[in-house]
């Protein structure tokens, strides 16, 4: 099959899509880490109030946050148990403050999602249990209440990582997935150019009937949903960086060729958490082919150290897959699942590799090229400091305005050996349904990376530049003696 073939298949499925859903059985935890005891220190930055617009502006960038989000946190307040805490958001919101970037931006005005967009992707009892009303004897009477627990550290969660607290998490995570959907809808739209959700809880992991690894909602899956369901768009791209597979919204598009759904992460044969995401899962029925996961596993007697993969892997499966596919697909709107946990600083457990903050703002500028209409949604990424260096540069691309390089060494290192067999497997898989992965593409593909590599290499040669610059001043004196 080819992409033309794939659109046909768009156009006779415009209908909302209800794929399996994920098991119930639970998955292992996603693993701790300390975060900086710093993070609770920071001074929450306004909310919206005056400093929130709703007005027209196609040229600008928009920026949403609410400070409602933070507030939901384990009711031990304990950071180094809990890596997903307030201090994510303060960090973020205080960088892009103190970089004058949040000015640059439009900040329009956060709101929560309703009952009725929750429902369009996730299930009617999932909506009820975590909508956040705060009636206890409502909740422990629906199906699913048993599922909160007490954890060790004396707080409540649906897992050791999924914290719950009975005052505000529910009202974050609408707030969340309210806003990725406000954002999406006015980017969509028109009223805006692009844009960065600076949201908490994340949501990629979250299916329709099941929480679980810090995800209530799944604010890019809802985001999605709605562009369909309002005709702002027809087909979707959902790029997911995080170094977890979103196993949730996948689950959700399984057999929707309206969302095509690519994920880079860490995968490990199915042993790092959340196990799913194997390049042979392509999507079901009408969404075959429109699910596409770039999975890198360590051989198993490695240690985690000897595959931190970084800049060279992940730009690689960004140009050999990500971006010929993005093309062929075309799609109305891109909305990235902007997880920032293959930054260096993550324990293996939660992470593990080392990706810069250039490369996630340069994979940002190439999309862009793709579609103008660009829009971010925070996901993971727990250590502060690399976490505020990727939105900063992110939001940067966004304004494009400069973007910090990608260092010369990761231009320089050759991938992995195991990323590029990875990156290997999923074109083979891919070329039943993309022509940008047939072999002859990906050949022709290679021969212009290269020709463009030694271009660059030439012109930044000092010898052949010097050479050069003595030809062209050589070629001026012979026809200044011409004349």
């Amino acid at each position: 099959g080819t992409g033309d073939g794939h659109r046909q298949q768009q156009q006779q499925q415009q209908q909302q899509h209800a794929p399996p859903s994920l098991s119930s059985s639970r998955h292992p935890s996603l693993g701790q880490e300390p975060s900086s005891p710093n993070s609770a220190t920071l001074s929450p930055p306004p909310s919206a109030g005056p400093f929130s617009t709703q007005e027209r502006n196609p040229n600008k960038t928009a920026l949403v946050y609410d400070s409602v989000m933070m507030k939901h946190q384990c009711t031990c307040a304990d950071v180094s148990r809990h890596p997903e805490h307030p201090g994510r958001l303060q960090s973020i919101m205080s960088r892009l403050q103190t970089t004058g970037i949040k000015d640059e931006c439009q900040r329009i005005k956060a709101r929560k999602a309703t009952q009725e967009e929750l429902q369009s992707v996730h299930t009617e009892n999932h909506t009820q249990l975590y909508f956040g009303n705060g009636k206890k004897q409502r909740m422990q009477g629906l199906p699913g209440a048993k599922c909160f627990l007490q954890l060790s550290c004396g707080g409540i969660g649906i897992d050791s990582d999924t914290v719950w607290s009975e005052q505000h998490t529910g009202a974050a995570a609408r707030m969340a997935a309210g806003c990725v959907i406000e954002l999406a809808t006015r980017v969509a739209a028109g009223d805006n150019k692009n844009g960065f959700a600076v949201v908490r809880p994340p949501g990629h992991h979250s299916s329709r009937q099941l929480a679980m690894a810090f995800c209530y909602f799944n604010n890019v899956a809802l985001a999605a949903q709605q562009l369909l369901q309002t005709n702002l768009a027809s087909n979707i791209l959902i790029f997911d960086w995080s170094v977890h597979h979103g196993n949730g919204t996948q689950d959700i598009f399984f057999d929707n060729p309206s969302v095509c759904y690519i994920s880079i992460h860490r995968y490990d044969n199915g042993q790092f958490f959340p196990g799913t995401g194997a390049a042979t899962d392509v999507g079901t029925g009408a969404g075959v082919g429109f699910t596409v996961n770039i999975p890198f596993s360590k051989p198993p007697q490695a240690s985690s150290e000897e595959l931190a993969l970084g800049d060279a892997e992940y730009l690689l499966a960004f140009q050999s897959i990500v971006l010929p596919i993005a093309k062929e697909y075309g799609p109305d709107a891109i909305l990235i699942s902007a997880g920032f946990d293959a930054m260096d600083g993550h324990d293996p457990c939660l992470g593990g590799y080392k990706v810069s903050a250039a490369c996630y703002a340069y994979m940002t500028q190439q999309l862009m090229k793709v579609t103008s209409k660009v829009v971010l949604a925070l996901e993971g990424g727990y250590d502060l400091k690399q976490l505020c260096d990727a939105a900063e540069g992110c939001c940067r691309a966004l304004l494009e305005i400069e973007v910090p390089a990608i260092p010369e060494e990761a231009k320089a290192q050759k991938p992995h050996p195991q990323a590029v067999l990875a990156v290997e497997t999923t074109a083979s898989v891919m070329s039943k349904y993309w022509s940008c992965m047939s072999p002859e593409a990906r050949k022709q593909m290679r021969a212009e990376d290269e020709a463009a590599h030694a271009l660059e290499q030439l012109s930044m040669s000092p010898a052949v530049g010097g050479e050069m610059a003595s030809a062209n001043q050589g070629q001026e004196e012979t026809m200044q003696s011409a004349e």
